[in-house]
C-alpha cells in the first residue's frame, strides 16, 4: 500500500511529520479514513479517536478534537483543536476533568455553561476510552 505526506501541527506543537499509509479519525460529519491518492478534500474536524497508520503494523491512537483535516496532491495536513496520543494521556487528570464536568452540567449558571460542560465532559470521555485501548 502507498505512502503520504501526514503533518498532524495543533496548537500546542508538531505530533506528526512523516509518511503513513492511512489516518482515520471523526469528520463534523462522519468518520473519514484517508488513503495515499484521496481526491483533494477539506472537512472540519469532530471528536473521536485518530487512528495513524505507519507501515504495516497497529495505528498510533489518539484522542482528537476539533480543527481541520486538509488533503491535497502535495500531503495531508491535520490541524486539530486538540490532540494527544494514546500513551501521553494522563487518565487520572482525564477522570478529573470528567466530574468537573458532570458536576457542571448539574448546576450550571448559564445554558451557554451547560453546553460548555457537555462539550468538556465528551473530551473528557474521550481521553479515558483512549487511554484504556492503550492499557493505561
Amino acid at each position: 500500500m502507498a505512502d503520504f505526506d501526514l503533518k498532524i501541527i495543533s496548537p500546542d506543537g508538531v505530533f506528526y511529520d512523516g509518511k503513513a499509509r492511512q489516518i482515520s479519525l471523526r469528520s463534523i460529519d462522519g468518520d473519514v479514513a484517508i488513503l495515499a491518492g484521496h481526491i483533494p478534500y477539506l472537512t472540519a474536524v469532530g471528536i473521536g479517536e485518530c487512528r495513524v497508520y505507519e507501515g504495516d503494523g497497529e495505528p498510533r491512537l489518539a484522542a482528537c478534537c476539533g480543527g481541520l483535516l486538509n488533503v491535497t496532491r502535495e500531503g495531508v495536513f491535520l490541524a486539530p483543536t486538540t490532540f494527544e496520543w494514546a500513551e501521553d494521556i494522563d487518565r487520572t487528570r482525564a477522570e478529573a476533568a470528567k466530574e468537573k464536568a458532570l458536576s457542571r452540567i448539574k448546576d450550571p449558571k448559564t445554558p451557554a455553561a451547560k453546553e460548555l460542560a457537555e462539550i468538556k465532559l465528551q473530551r473528557a470521555e474521550l481521553r479515558i476510552r483512549i487511554a484504556g485501548k492503550a492499557g493505561k
